[in-house]
């Protein structure tokens, strides 16, 4: 009987080989599952015994130093591990449902920082993006789904800063995806009582010129980000928003003044993820395609700036009531079906229901 750490050790490297973005196990009437995210699609795995699910879930816990004897309540924990040649951070999520507890693992890679050159599927959005990273002051944020490459963006932007206009960078996140030695990187810790109100607060004490804060979760994060980009510094963070202009709709329900953000919001970008056609399969790749080689992926973006941003505060606002015209995210993924970079259920994927709405 192979022993319950191989068992994971085998699921683990499985998942980290194709490139797996979460593993779920979940119990079923038949037995319980084990599923793979790849490249945003659930790929069923192999179906334990209750018996082995319920030690696989229990273990995994004790590494993560969770409560292993709590299954009523959800709980979160996190571990590094060092397998197949690479070191991947695990997020630990139980959900305590119908048929016992349910497990999900997010699987996050060390991996080195990507140019930015090689993030966008056009150029000339990242040639924008840099550009907007030389203001000495002002904020820039990222918004997007979960999973839609804004972290991979920021360091990347993280990094370029740091290389070719020498600023000194202090980060916040929860938790800290990929560690680096050319940035100070604080982690958020809610437990011990370092929200990331109260690390921006720290962080703005100790001479940074580019913030990163992971995330604008609550009205006080936002303020006090807003009003250190109004005193001279580069605040890049995140918020979870189907579009671009929605993060403003946002800053507005935290509190924050109009006028603030005029005078401190300096570009706002929505990503998405596309699946590059799979030029073997001719598009239509088969799931063993799926599984050996991982399809490229390739980010576009929705970016408001310069006079599209002055446009659109003005007419939320109220200043303004005629209808402003900017390229969206469906522009974007619409020029990419029709340049043949990425298939058209790419588009009624990411487009199709939010024009239904």
């Amino acid at each position: 009987m192979i022993s319950i750490e191989k068992t994971a050790e085998k699921i683990l490297t499985r998942a980290i080989q194709v490139s797996a973005s979460d593993i779920h196990i979940f119990f079923r009437k038949e037995g319980p599952l084990i599923q793979f995210r790849v490249d945003n699609k659930l790929v069923p795995q192999e179906t334990l015994t209750l018996f082995e699910a319920e030690r696989l879930i229990a273990h995994l816990k004790f590494l993560a130093a969770m409560d292993i004897g709590e299954k009523r309540r959800p709980q979160s924990g996190a571990i590094t591990i060092n397998l197949a040649n690479q070191v991947v951070g695990l997020r630990l999520s139980t959900l305590p449902t119908a048929h016992l507890e349910s497990l999900v693992i997010r699987l996050i890679p060390q991996q080195n920082i990507l140019p930015l050159e090689q993030l966008s599927l056009f150029p000339n959005t990242i040639q924008k993006l840099i550009a907007l990273l030389k203001h000495s002051h002002g904020m820039l944020i990222f918004t997007g789904p979960t999973g839609s490459g804004k972290t991979t963006t920021l360091y990347s932007l993280l990094h370029h800063a740091h290389e070719l206009i020498n600023r000194n960078i202090i980060t916040l996140e929860d938790p800290i995806e990929n560690v680096s030695e050319k940035v100070l990187q604080v982690q958020i810790n809610e437990k011990a009582g370092i929200t990331y109100s109260v690390g921006l607060k720290a962080v703005l004490r100790h001479d940074p010129d580019v913030i990163m804060v992971g995330e604008i979760r609550d009205s006080e994060t936002a303020k006090i980000a807003v009003r250190a980009a109004l005193t001279g510094h580069l605040i890049l963070t995140t918020m979870h928003t189907r579009d671009a202009r929605g993060a403003i709709s946002r800053l507005l329900e935290f509190g924050v003044s109009m006028l603030e953000i005029e005078q401190s919001l300096i570009g706002v970008t929505a990503q998405r993820l596309v699946e590059l056609r799979c030029v073997p399969c001719k598009g239509d790749c088969a799931r063993a395609c799926q599984m050996t080689v991982r399809n490229k992926r390739a980010s576009v973006y929705e970016l408001l700036y310069g006079k599209s941003l002055a446009e659109v505060l003005q007419m939320l606002g109220g200043k303004r009531k005629t209808s402003i015209d900017y390229r969206q995210l469906k522009d974007e993924i619409g020029k990419a079906v029709v340049l043949g970079y990425v298939d058209s259920h790419e588009f009624e994927r990411l487009v199709y229901h939010e024009a239904k709405e």
